[in-house]
């Protein structure tokens, strides 16, 4: 199978038909097989229904029904999951996403060699309450990841079968999945000017909330990354640090009570310092050897509850 098209949504009963049809037109007109994965993220109208009728039309349109809202990301992963084709294109289900774009970005991937191709929304049709909180994400993001993209939110993405498999999306961490696919090894990353259309039905799911929920993640991803499989490297080098600190106090404590018997030991702020240092070292110490154990030892963190599905 050429391509599969993994549409994560909730509550976009209108413009699910045409999306549909559009992705059909285009990937006949250019030959492509493929599969169209709608996942629906426990929405509360009728979008379900219209993915159970879109089926019974065309059997590549298949679909995930998850018990209740997970999030974005959480859709992503089981899209991920039951995903076959060689290409995986990922894309909004708002209609602000042109898949126009698919054959590009699907080139991009086949004749240049990329891993991941991330869309850049250069010109868009948002309110500046999002669009200047998505530039100083964008901003922030590439400094803090080191990779060069100036869109790390663009739902319009593709990447090779391989990329998909390899990683898990989960909490909010869809922003960051060019940065989990470099984690993995997947280092040639690109970029696409792609088109961004007004939006033709509903509202936006987008909620302040989500940069405080973004800027968490981002933390996450940045040590999982780094420490995940040697948790003792990060927390016992602060342990030890923070250890030899007070022991190093606490011995110059001792030696001036030998010189001076007048010397009052536990008055002074240096022990209290030495006692509190020895401390956080120790528990530091700890939490690194039970971050090991919990690190060879955890199950999977993705099951998501799926009450139905089709074609799949």
């Amino acid at each position: 199978m050429d391509i599969s098209i993994v549409i994560p949504f909730l509550d976009e009963a209108e413009s699910l038909p045409e999306l549909t049809e559009w992705i059909r037109r285009v990937t006949n007109e250019n030959h492509l097989s493929y599969e169209i994965i709608m996942v629906d993220d426990g929405s509360s109208d009728h979008s379900w229904r219209v993915v159970e009728e879109l089926h019974q039309k065309n059997s590549n349109i298949k679909g995930i029904k998850l018990q209740r809202n997970y999030g974005k990301s959480a859709a992503l992963n089981e899209g991920f999951r039951a995903a076959k084709g060689d290409i995986v294109i990922t894309m909004d289900a708002d209609l602000q996403d042109s898949p126009d774009e698919i054959p590009a970005l699907r080139r991009m991937i086949i004749e240049d060699g990329y891993d991941l191709v991330s869309g850049w929304k250069k010109t868009r049709h948002d309110p500046i309450s999002k669009t200047l909180p998505s530039k100083f994400f964008n901003w922030f993001t590439t400094r803090v990841s080191k990779i060069k993209l100036h869109d790390f939110n663009c739902g319009l993405k593709a990447y090779k079968l391989k990329v998909v498999k390899s990683i898990e999306v989960y909490g909010e961490m869809h922003r960051y999945i060019p940065l989990l696919a470099k984690w993995s090894g997947f280092k040639k990353i690109g970029e696409k000017v792609v088109e961004h259309r007004p939006r033709k039905y509903g509202k936006s799911k987008f909620g302040m909330g989500r940069l405080i929920k973004g800027g968490l993640d981002l933390t996450s991803i940045l040590f999982v990354g780094k420490y995940g499989k040697r948790p003792m490297h990060f927390f016992g080098t602060w342990g030890s640090l923070f250890f030899l600190a007070g022991f190093g106090i606490s011995v110059y404590l001792v030696i001036s009570k030998i010189i001076d018997k007048n010397f009052a030991l536990t008055n002074r702020p240096g022990f209290y310092l030495a006692l509190a240092t020895t401390i956080i070292g120790t528990q530091l110490f700890v939490t690194g050897f039970v971050a090991e154990l919990i690190s060879r030892n955890a199950p999977g963190r993705n099951n998501y509850l799926i009450e139905e599905k089709l074609g799949l």
